[in-house]
Order: structure tokens, then C-alpha cells, then sequence
């Protein structure tokens, strides 16, 4: 079988930047040559990877196993390149939604000291183990345990839950909210990576409408239309400010938890002193 790495590389690609035109500036080739990579694997493989619509692409349902294989295999790369190298290491901590908000600048200032020889690498990874099922982070900050039984944690701490909601929404002039107040209008959700869902709110209280998305971006985008209201940890409010979105405490919601998780099978060699400096933010 033909597989070539830069085939793998362009199908990687056109999925993290969104289309073939953004692939093809990331990985420094024309758009002509994505997609003749895209078509060539296609061809190898036998079957359809991509599907293109008029503003983006999606993955067919072999596309989202071959790209979980991909990135296998391109992360593999990555460690052996790293492991050749005589120097320092690297520890790639993935994310879903936010990395650690107001602590974020914080835990890269007490990584620097704690491990200085090792390289603390931060990684959005929109799947719901944050990248350490398909071997592209060593770590993850989670906020919804995932269902994978790869997967051990540890909770490191909380944050409060906040709505999201457009800036001329008749609740962006409270201080608070309540959970029946954001309930009046549609809620925007991530059903794979998000920290809610339907279960926060009493059976007869739950919004009218979910409207689902598929990662931050879209959220934010969904909700400055107006189109939606949103409910999300405080990191999340902290790290992604846009025009046109504010940000509200909820008063009568539970914390959400953050958990600290990393692969059975190949646990980071610091882990118990990465989980400790993480804890000691959360104090």
C-alpha cells in the first residue's frame, strides 16, 4: 500500500484548518497540491475520505477512521523525531474547550520552573479525551469525563459555570442568572466535548430548543447571532472574549469539575507532580 506521510499530513490538515485553501497555506503547498494528496490517498485506500461542500469539508465515515489513524501515526513520528534528538523533551497537554483560563499563564510560568529541561506544549484537541486516544497529547485537561476505559483521572479542581449570551440579550443587564432564566431561549451545546448538557436542569425545566454544535468557534458564532444561549466554565469565559457575546454567572448551577487525564497505557513520567501543580492552582 502506497501511503505516503504527506498524504496523512494534507488529510490532518484540511480537517484542523477547516479547507483546502487554509490546509494548503498551513503546510506551505498550493491548493492544487492538498488536493490531489487528498485524492491520492483516496485512491490507495478505496474509498471516499472528504466530502466538500460550498464553505467547508466534512469527513465521511471512513475519513474519521482513517484521520484517527492518521494522527496515530504522525504522532508516532513526532516522539521518534523527539526522541532522536538528544536535548530537552516535550509534554503536549490537550484541551477541548479551554485550557486552564486565568490559570493558564500561571501553570506556564510554574511549569518553566518546575521542569526546565522539558518543553509544556498546549494543544486544542476538540474530541472527548482531548487527543490522548489518538496519541497527539501525553495529558489532557478535561471537563467531562470521557467513556473511553483507556483513560485514568483525578479531579484538580472547579470552576464556576457562566451563560454566554449575545451582548443586546434582555439578560446581558443582570448581574446573575438563573438556569430556568437561560432555559427561555434555545441553548447552544457541544454534546461530545461540552460541560453541559440537558441533565443540569429539572425534566420540566429544560430549554425549548438544543441547538448542537461542533467546538468553541461554532458556539460563540451561534450565540453573537442571538440564535442561542450558552452555559459554559469559567475558563471558557476567561479564555475566549468576542464582541458582541457577554458573559454572566449562573447563580443556581453546580460547579464544573476539571479533571487531570492521561492514557493507562503510557502514563507521562511526571505525572503525580503535573497533577500536584495543577491542584495548586485551583486552592
Amino acid at each position: 500500500m502506497d501511503v505516503e506521510l504527506r498524504q496523512l499530513r494534507c488529510l490532518a490538515a484540511v480537517v484542523d484548518e477547516g479547507t483546502f485553501t487554509d490546509a494548503a497555506i498551513e503546510l506551505r503547498m498550493s491548493q492544487a497540491a492538498v488536493s490531489r494528496n487528498i485524492a491520492a490517498l483516496e485512491r490507495t485506500l478505496g474509498v471516499r475520505l472528504v466530502e466538500r461542500t460550498t464553505r467547508s469539508v466534512a469527513l465521511t465515515p471512513s475519513g474519521e477512521r482513517a484521520l484517527t489513524k492518521a494522527r496515530r501515526i504522525l504522532a508516532l513520528l513526532t516522539d521518534l523525531e523527539r526522541d532522536a534528538k538528544a536535548g530537552t523533551g516535550k509534554v503536549r497537554i490537550g484541551y477541548a474547550w479551554s485550557a486552564l483560563g486565568e490559570h493558564t499563564t500561571e501553570f506556564q510560568r510554574q511549569w518553566a520552573a518546575a521542569f526546565p529541561s522539558v518543553e509544556l506544549q498546549l494543544i486544542r484537541s476538540n474530541s472527548p479525551t482531548a487527543g490522548l486516544t489518538d496519541g497527539t497529547t501525553d495529558f489532557a485537561i478535561l471537563r467531562r469525563l470521557p467513556q473511553a476505559a483507556a483513560v485514568e483521572h483525578v479531579r484538580v479542581g472547579e470552576e464556576k459555570r457562566y451563560c454566554a449570551m449575545a451582548s443586546d440579550d434582555l439578560l446581558a443587564s443582570r448581574r446573575s442568572v438563573t438556569l430556568a432564566q437561560i432555559a427561555a431561549k434555545p441553548v447552544a451545546m457541544d454534546l461530545r466535548t461540552g460541560s453541559t448538557t440537558l441533565e443540569l436542569w429539572p425534566e420540566d425545566g429544560r430549554p425549548p430548543q438544543v441547538v448542537p454544535i461542533q467546538d468553541v468557534d461554532d458556539w460563540l458564532t451561534v450565540i453573537g447571532s442571538g440564535a442561542a444561549r450558552g452555559i459554559t466554565a469559567g475558563s471558557t469565559a476567561h479564555q475566549y472574549r468576542r464582541r458582541g457575546v457577554t458573559y454572566r454567572p449562573v447563580r443556581d448551577a453546580p460547579p464544573v469539575p476539571v479533571f487531570a487525564a492521561w492514557a493507562k497505557k503510557d502514563p507521562p513520567q511526571e505525572r503525580e507532580r503535573i497533577v500536584e501543580l495543577l491542584m495548586g492552582l485551583y486552592r
